[in-house]
């Protein structure tokens, strides 16, 4: 392997701040190098408005994580997400002759092509195809059908499309500031790869994306992806209602969310009074946590209930045994767990990534999970690869030896 091979990025540009995580392989394992973290500008709900903007961000962000770690960013993986993200499940299948024979490889192969083979505009892409399951002659809940024998092969798939404008736009941007994109990754699915436990994916788990512009969702079930989707609520939203509502500037409502927020007025305990500053001239203010709360939580209930139709319309909301985990910026909001539990009546807990050596806690914090995400995806894509070349390699070995 090169000494540039075993270096992995992973680049989150989100609509609140830009990541860079940078790791190395090392004997099979993912060690932690550095992080690098920038304001974004030039994005709104997951769509750069501002290309030149965000151009800056990105590089702001891998300067810092190059200062660290004295190595030099030259490709990564991206995160996708947003409302132009869509998700739908596809079936297709293949015959495999007029007599009964072993399924190949290459039939599995054929038998995705033709699930994933959907009507979609020619604006769009896929971002992913991710199968549910295989059916061998009519038998069902197949996960890998290698080496079984039938006639027909068909298989259930989850495809992910995306606008191809606004993932080239990603792609464009990180070009621009000097990164080569080796691949993009929906970012649910990324943070369900550093925070999900293999449990929770086989039982029924949804993991809720809360980034700044959107919340980003993913469903898993039987270990595979049932249903992703998007909700036009963010943390953003909360930050506004709060400027709006106390008429404070944005920056300051920003930190009065962090610091006094709450999204639950059963759990507020301590009503206390917090000074504020006011727009313009005008002198500070005196508010109370209460009415902190009475502004948050309408917003906090409406995105539950917008959460709650994307999967009753899905036919997943009775298949979450396993509950919630919430990651993003906006999952840190003090009692936005709670609300969930009680709304929906399951489980929740916070995803604090894990899965890459050497991390320090700063970094293990629901925020950061998509972009430790996208560096597990990158590995895992690696050794994928490498273990692809091996057999290729050892097929040729065995031919010349036969020969």
């Amino acid at each position: 392997m090169a000494k540039k091979d075993k270096y992995l990025v992973g680049l989150d540009i989100g609509s609140t701040k830009t990541c860079v995580l940078l790791a190395e392989t090392e004997n099979e394992q993912v060690r932690f190098l550095a992080l690098g973290a920038a304001e974004s500008k030039g994005l709104r709900k997951g769509l750069i408005v501002n290309l030149d903007s965000t151009v800056s961000s990105i590089r702001r962000a891998v300067e810092e994580a190059e200062g660290v770690a004295n190595v030099p960013v030259e490709s990564a993986v991206i995160g996708v997400a947003g409302s132009h993200v869509r998700g739908v499940n596809s079936r297709g299948g293949i015959s495999l002759g007029n007599r009964a024979r072993d399924v190949e490889r290459d039939d599995v192969r054929r038998a995705i092509d033709a699930a994933r083979n959907i009507a979609m505009p020619e604006d769009r892409e896929v971002l992913h195809v991710l199968p549910h399951e295989f059916l061998v002659d009519a038998q069902d809940g197949i996960r890998d059908p290698i080496g079984m024998i039938g006639q027909r092969l068909e298989a259930n798939v989850h495809v992910v499309t995306s606008s191809m404008a606004a993932t080239q736009n990603l792609i464009t941007a990180a070009n621009k500031a000097g990164i080569l994109i080796n691949d993009t990754v929906l970012e649910p699915l990324a943070s369900a790869e550093a925070c999900l436990t293999p449990d929770e994916k086989e039982m029924g788990c949804c993991i809720l994306d809360i980034g700044g512009g959107t919340t980003d969702l993913a469903v898993f079930g039987g270990g595979v992806v049932r249903h992703t989707g998007t909700v036009a609520i963010g943390g953003d939203h909360f930050t506004n209602d709060l400027a709006v509502g106390l008429r404070t500037p944005i920056p300051e409502a920003e930190k009065i969310k962090h610091r006094h927020a709450c999204a639950w007025a059963e759990i507020l305990h301590n009503d206390g009074a917090i000074e504020i500053a006011s727009v313009g001239d005008r002198p500070p203010r005196t508010i109370f946590a209460r009415n902190l709360t009475e502004i948050i939580e309408p917003r906090a209930q409406e995105l539950m209930a917008m959460i709650r139709d994307d999967l009753r319309r899905a036919g997943m909301e009775r298949q979450i045994q396993a509950g919630f985990v919430l990651t993003g910026g906006g999952a840190q909001l003090n009692g936005f767990d709670e609300l969930a539990e009680h709304i929906f009546q399951l489980p929740v807990r916070l995803g604090e990534p894990r899965g890459i050596q050497d991390m320090p806690e700063s970094v293990a914090r629901p925020e950061y999970a998509t972009v430790v995400g996208l560096v597990m995806h990158a590995a895992k894509t690696r050794r994928s690869n490498s273990q692809k070349s091996n057999n290729f390699v050892s097929k040729l070995k065995s031919m010349f030896a036969g020969a």
